[in-house]
């Protein structure tokens, strides 16, 4: 019996240390320039795969979307969008980290050619972003990112 009760042990021991890993990663990447509740922080960019590899934080993006989407399916979304032929990149703003669960995104930005009124009909109707606008805000300041050559950020936010 105790060899079996070990085992047990060591699994959800092996759970936690991998599940504690994402956190302390996404952790140290959206601390890097200093504490991202800070607004004087410049708020980090994330790629679709640090944000979303270990998310299982229900609300940590879309939280206000009817049936409060899950992080799989919001990056199946995003990804279906990356992957799109007029897309060169997709990149998740970090808003806060008052959660100690996962940071929090209200907004990604989609690097294209293509217009926000473009960009908002790649979205089904479910996952729709509120709005969407051409460009970084001017109010915010972004980590430093490099908008591929013949694209331009379009910002799609949710309420």
């Amino acid at each position: 019996m105790r060899s079996v009760s070990f085992r047990v042990l060591c699994v959800d021991i092996s759970k936690r240390r991998y599940e504690m890993d994402h956190l302390q990663r996404i952790t140290e990447r959206v601390s890097r320039q200093g504490d991202p509740d800070d607004e004087n922080t410049p708020r980090p960019l994330l790629s679709l795969n640090e944000f979303f590899d270990g998310n299982e934080c229900h609300g940590s993006i879309g939280c206000n979307l009817p049936g409060r989407p899950s992080p799989q399916e919001m990056y199946q979304a995003l990804k279906r969008i990356a992957d799109r032929p007029d897309v060169a990149d997709v990149r998740v703003q970090i808003s806060q980290f008052d959660d100690p669960d996962w940071p929090f995104s209200d907004q990604v930005f989609v690097f294209t050619w293509a217009t926000p009124e473009e960009v908002l009909t790649w979205f089904s109707e479910d996952l729709r972003p509120d709005e969407a606008w051409e460009g970084f805000s001017p109010s915010v300041r972004y980590e430093a990112y490099v908008v591929p050559d013949g694209t331009r950020p379009v910002a799609c936010w949710w309420d």
